[in-house]
């Protein structure tokens, strides 16, 4: 058994519950928390069906969610879960002995993105498997030594960046932080136009939240999605792929039609 704390947050997850839960299973760390955002589908009648510990957020968003598992974590290390993430065999066990080896404060697996079969779900795998941002320390599958989030935390008001916050305020305090390039994990992606523009809407709230909050230190986030797409149309181009350019033409606009809603937010 695995000295880890486990903590999963859902919310209308029945696509993705079932695999999510029995990787974590199957990899016996010592408690599995799940925080629900009062769904309305099947995800709490497939989360019943594993030993797991239920949480309920009420709606309060997933930093929320994953403040409340942290909180209710018996174990020195947690480790924070997507419901999109599914663990390779042993791939936990790897990833918590890496993390001891280097003493990190928090180091996430790899991702290799995996989608639908139509059109936007592969160009968001592509998007994701071919982009700079799987080289930075996220929260999607990733170990943390729980006194640093208890000290540091989440910011609950980030419905979406939060991830974006969260390394910004540890990486200024000099925490040791990481991806493995070792342990590699599956990330799963939805399909259809409106899941992929879900994707772009959140990014573009989450990084106009961050210019709000922090104002000229975090202006350069503004060309975050110029620079994203820009280059995503260079190697389409430049790899012969050129189907993909929609695709970063669409990540562009509509992260830019969202980015004010986040800016107009007061923090």
């Amino acid at each position: 058994m695995l000295d880890l704390s486990v903590i999963v947050p859902v919310r209308n997850a029945e696509e993705f519950a079932e695999e999510c839960l029995a990787s974590i299973a199957q990899s016996e760390p010592r408690e599995i928390i799940v925080v629900d955002g009062m769904s309305t589908d099947k995800t709490i009648e497939i989360v019943q069906r594993y030993p797991v510990q239920i949480l309920y957020d009420e709606g309060k968003g997933v930093p929320a969610a994953r403040m409340m598992g942290i909180r209710a974590a018996t174990c020195d290390a947690v480790v924070l879960i997507d419901v999109d993430i599914v663990l390779p065999d042993e791939a936990l066990a790897e990833l918590y002995k890496e993390f001891k080896e280097g003493d990190y404060d928090g180091l996430q697996a790899g991702l290799h993105s995996t989608g639908g079969p139509g059109y936007w779900g592969q160009a968001l795998v592509y998007h994701h498997n071919h982009g700079r941002s799987k080289n930075w320390p996220g929260v999607m599958a990733t170990i943390f030594k729980r006194d640093v989030l208890l000290k540091h935390g989440f910011d609950e008001r980030f419905y979406s960046g939060e991830d974006i916050e969260l390394r910004w305020r540890l990486r200024r305090t000099g925490l040791k932080m990481a991806v493995s390039r070792r342990t590699i994990v599956t990330h799963r992606y939805g399909d259809g136009f409106e899941f992929a523009k879900g994707q772009w809407v959140a990014d573009g709230k989450g990084l106009g939240r961050m210019i709000s909050k922090y104002r000229w230190a975090a202006l350069g986030l503004l060309l975050l999605p110029l620079a994203g797409s820009m280059r995503g149309i260079f190697l389409s181009l430049i790899r012969l792929k050129p189907q993909w350019i929609p695709y970063f033409l669409c990540y562009l606009v509509y992260n830019y039609r969202a980015m004010p809603g986040g800016l107009r937010e007061r923090f």
